[in-house]
């Protein structure tokens, strides 16, 4: 009976993947065509206590390609203790970005404006209020943005009319197998996001790569409705879009369009990372989300339970060996494109190792949801 439960769930998660390893492939990649700059952009990055990060950041906006009339930056101050705000105000007033940034308006400050439980999506609403232009492109303050990156944006919006823009996040930094065991759950989660667009069922995201029309922003209320939820900023917002028009959500999948960010630096933070993302999957309303969550977690539980299983002498070693061979290779393929796209193979070589303790790491993360709250940037939320 066991054996038979154990071998229905791994069919499942293995059809369940293989769908979106070929939606992956449905999904074209966008080519830069060298078009003309038009359209205007609103990059609002809010920040928390991100001195450390912030100079790599406004680095990268200074190195954009794209005409610095037709964009601006606001960095939103949300309640920061350290030194952020200091640090970035002299970088603006150095000479780098006087030179380039002749209107002392396209990058600015602004303070957080708080009047819900969700600090992050305050902010980006404050940013919203006071924003110039119709395109909104959100990213996170500890990210590193492409020297393209706009102009990926302005050609797809360009060529195929959207009103909402998912892109590519991926990690930088592998010199550790914990960096690369975090690097390899991230990549799986951007492989489900396209496979997903490319199966017409869009139910991922990522705000630290996100762009929309703050036109219909607004006609949707914004964050109305979740906003008790400290996270989910994006998956939310992309669930509301779906219902205007999901024909005009589209994914970017381009090289020059990836956003690189940080893996956090220690296993405590990882765990209330994975809580914070965890929080939100449980709590968006799409059904699909939830039929993923729940086949991924049984698959892993499965995995998990082998070897006791094994122990106890509840399953015969070539089904269990079966099963995890099975999951291990659909797993690998999808991790193998999307590591490709990202130009990242070399987290690979961590797969086999990380394969063994993922199954442990994720089904403990979710039994911790369901009673735990988390902590992130000094502060508790609960689910």
């Amino acid at each position: 009976m066991i054996s038979t439960i154990a071998i229905i769930i791994i069919i499942i998660y293995l059809f369940l993947i293989s769908i979106f390893i070929y939606g992956f492939d449905r999904v074209d990649d966008f080519k830069l065509r060298d078009l003309k700059p038009k359209t205007k952009f609103s990059i609002i990055i809010p920040f928390r206590n991100e001195a450390e990060n912030l100079p790599k950041l406004l680095d990268s906006i200074l190195k954009l390609n794209y005409p610095k009339n037709l964009f601006e930056v606001i960095l939103v101050n949300d309640a920061s203790n350290d030194t952020s705000v200091e640090i970035t105000r002299r970088i603006l007033n150095a000479k780098p970005f006087k030179n380039d940034f002749t209107q002392s308006d396209v990058v600015k400050i602004i303070q957080n404006n708080r009047i819900t439980n969700a600090p992050k999506k305050d902010a980006i609403n404050s940013a919203i209020n006071v924003s110039k232009y119709e395109w909104i492109i959100t990213t996170d303050a500890d990210c590193v943005l492409p020297i393209y990156w706009l102009d990926t944006f302005d050609e797809c919006i360009q060529t195929q009319n959207p009103n909402c823009i998912i892109a590519p996040v991926a990690y930088y930094g592998h010199t550790t197998f914990f960096n690369r065991f975090q690097a390899l759950d991230f990549m799986s989660l951007q492989g489900v996001t396209i496979g997903g667009f490319g199966i017409k069922k869009p139910f991922l995201c990522n705000g630290a790569n996100f762009g929309y029309q703050k036109s219909i922003f607004k006609s949707l209320n914004g964050f109305e409705g979740n906003n008790s939820i400290a996270s989910g900023d994006d998956i939310f917002l992309l669930e509301k879009f779906k219902r205007i028009n999901s024909k005009k959500i589209v994914y970017l999948k381009s090289k020059n369009a990836i956003v690189y960010t940080n893996p956090v630096s220690n296993f405590r933070q990882l765990i209330q990372q994975r809580l914070r993302w965890t929080s939100k999957t449980s709590q968006n309303p799409n059904w699909f989300s939830k039929f993923v969550g729940i086949i991924v977690f049984l698959a892993n539980l499965v995995c998990m339970s082998l070897i006791p299983l094994l122990m106890l002498q509840l399953i015969a070693p070539r089904i269990a060996l079966a099963l995890f061979v099975i999951k291990l290779a659909i797993d690998f393929l999808l991790l193998f494109k999307t590591t490709r796209f990202l130009k990242q193979e070399n987290v690979l070589y961590s797969f086999i190792t990380s394969s063994l303790l993922y199954p442990f790491f994720s089904v403990y993360i979710v039994i911790l949801s369901w009673f735990k709250s988390y902590n992130w940037k000094g502060r508790t939320f609960r689910k």
